[in-house]
């Protein structure tokens, strides 16, 4: 058994301003709040990792420190992986560090992430840019400053006005292949005349169209589009409840508790049928690498979150109109 290698932790808040204003069907937001964790050992070998904590689990920045902090004791013993996926329940603060302990890996071992955990090697991929929920107007001129990208994610789940603006949309972007996104925002009584509207004007994708505690209305409903679970799909945990509702699953780091469970979430997903798209929360470039790693068994991938900031860490992920390239070690893994 190898000997554990004592490290030291260090978690902090860190905020990255938004180019204007993300908003969606709960809220809006101008700045990414995230926490940075860094495990440094004795030889000097830093690991990072990145989370973006989201109140739509319950979780805030200060919990999620106190979360790490209850960890410490254990992390700069020598916590591996499997012994932090067992201490700490998936979520933000179980992704910071179970990222950094890659990347830790990847350092002292002077071999990249990817190969560490047999996955294929990155390559650069087509990334969804986000376009937040505004007026059908609005979304319009915004889908049309971007419309020269291949694939565009709309948020939608306004108080009404969904139907206007999933074809004002369409019109601004006719070549686009497009994803609407509810978050959780229609409910039994106008999902079908949404979805209907959604394959009308040629989306991919629906994701997240009725809250979790709803999904079961999706088993007998007419699907005319495939739909995505998002915040219904967290970890391992609760999947299989998903087979008959959902074609897709969003898997996220930052809800899945890391790198270790998202590989194992998606290797089930696919073993149960579903298609991947690989998302993420509005952070920086060092939240997007790791899940990058993920992104070429994907059906869709939405990492965006770099572009959506008005600056990005040094070292960030290289993006060329909507096409993103693997970290740089000096980022991560």
């Amino acid at each position: 058994m190898a000997q554990a290698v004592r490290v030291h932790l260090t978690a902090v808040q860190e905020n990255f301003p938004i180019e204007g204003r993300f908003s969606i069907a709960r809220g809006a937001k101008t700045e990414a709040a995230v926490i940075t964790v860094t495990l440094r050992d004795h030889d000097g070998h830093t690991g990072r990792g990145e989370c973006v904590p989201y109140q739509r689990y319950g979780e805030t920045l200060e919990l999620t420190l106190a979360q790490i902090e209850s960890a410490r004791p254990q992390i700069e013993a020598g916590l591996d992986r499997a012994g932090l996926n067992a201490l700490l329940k998936p979520g933000a603060a179980r992704n910071a560090v179970d990222c950094a302990l890659w990347d830790l890996q990847a350092k002292k071992e002077k071999r990249p992430v990817w190969r560490l955990a047999g996955l294929s090697a990155p390559r650069p991929v087509t990334t969804a840019f986000t376009i937040s929920l505004d007026s059908a107007e609005k979304m319009a001129l915004k889908v049309k400053e971007a419309a020269a990208r291949p694939l565009l994610k709309i948020k939608l789940g306004g108080a009404d006005g969904d139907l206007l603006r999933i074809k004002a949309v369409r019109q601004a972007a006719p070549r686009a292949v497009l994803i609407a996104d509810a978050n959780e925002a229609w409910n039994p009584g106008n999902v079908g005349a949404h979805l209907q509207a959604c394959a009308e004007n040629g989306f991919a994708l629906v994701e997240q169209p009725v809250p979790e505690k709803d999904d079961e209305i999706l088993r007998g409903l007419n699907r005319p589009v495939r739909l995505c679970a998002d915040e219904s799909v967290h970890g391992l945990a609760g999947l299989e409840r998903l087979r008959g509702l959902y074609d897709d699953v969003n898997v996220k780091l930052d809800k899945a508790g890391g790198l270790t469970e998202a590989i194992a979430l998606c290797s089930l997903a696919r073993e149960k049928g579903f298609g991947l798209m690989i998302g993420c929360m509005v952070g920086s470039s060092l939240a997007m690498a790791p899940a990058l790693l993920l992104a070429s068994q994907a059906s869709f991938v939405d990492l965006d979150g770099p572009l959506l900031l008005t600056r990005d860490r040094e070292h960030g992920l290289r993006y060329e109109n909507s096409l993103v390239h693997p970290p740089a070690p000096l980022l991560w893994g």
